[in-house]
């Protein structure tokens, strides 16, 4: 599992320093093939458009900010989220409306934005990964931390353990969720199973 993440790591590393700059996010980003590119995600990404950052299996995808902000960090790209966002919509050009729901820079189109996620935390409870989310995953072992995100394969709760799909490698990694978006591996991940049971 070391030499896997370790792996994963340098290949980001390596992919990374082919790409730089800043990058805008686009007000209404839309893809019309099922794979979503940081091309159809900022203005800006000059030779990481082309990158595949996740697959769209309905009407729309939704990325957690925060691991956008990773993944293009690993690409060499650097979006600073200015109006902190915490959450990404990319939905099929077909279907997009006019007007974004992802960027909310004044309380009307906070309006707009409230519903599309008020529904989704009532339906999931204690949910923190759904299936096809993106995820981080930190492998902690003597002293030394690293991570890679990959696709989830299943919907895990706090401590619950859940398959993480390796973008890079197409390898499953064994992993326990540890809060949205993210999940650890490693001898850690059993201490943080064991932590969750006692909790309950």
């Amino acid at each position: 599992m070391r030499a896997l993440i370790l792996g994963a790591a340098l290949a980001l590393a390596v992919a990374g320093s082919a790409f730089a700059g800043p990058v805008t996010l686009k007000s209404n980003p839309v893809d019309s093939d099922g794979q979503v590119t940081f091309g159809d995600l900022f203005d800006g990404a000059g030779g990481a458009s082309g990158v595949v950052v996740g697959r769209r299996v309905g009407p729309s995808i939704v990325f957690e900010a925060g691991q956008l902000q990773s993944l293009a960090r690993q690409s060499g790209l650097d979006w600073a989220n200015p109006t902190g966002l915490r959450r990404v919509v990319v939905r099929h050009a077909a279907e997009a409306p006019a007007v974004s729901a992802t960027i909310a820079p004044t309380a009307s189109s906070n309006a707009a934005v409230a519903p599309t996620y008020a529904p989704a935390r009532a339906a999931y409870g204690d949910r923190v990964i759904s299936r096809n989310d993106l995820v981080e995953v930190a492998f902690e072992s003597g002293g030394i931390r690293l991570t890679v995100t990959g696709r989830a394969q299943r919907n895990a709760g706090m401590g619950e353990p859940v398959a993480v799909l390796n973008l890079q490698s197409g390898r499953t990694i064994d992993a326990v969720a540890t809060g949205p978006g993210r999940a650890i591996a490693g001898p850690a991940a059993q201490s943080a199973r064991s932590n969750q049971f006692a909790a309950r």
